[in-house]
């Protein structure tokens, strides 16, 4: 279950990434998670994913 919320979807994201998953691209596909629609939403709250720290900042 994804939070609607953005805010507290980044934080989900976030700690997903961190402990679970080594890319964007793995944790999309396990959670069954459309990428584009999850980064638009996090560009509306201004983070942006980063490769290379695995993270949206």
């Amino acid at each position: 279950m994804v939070p609607k919320d953005p805010v507290m979807l980044l934080s989900f994201i976030n700690l997903k990434l961190r402990d679970y998953y080594a890319s964007l691209g793995e944790l999309c596909e396990d959670l069954d998670v459309d990428r584009t629609e999850l980064e638009e939403k996090l560009a509306g709250i201004d983070y942006h994913y980063e490769e290379g720290k695995n993270q949206f900042v």
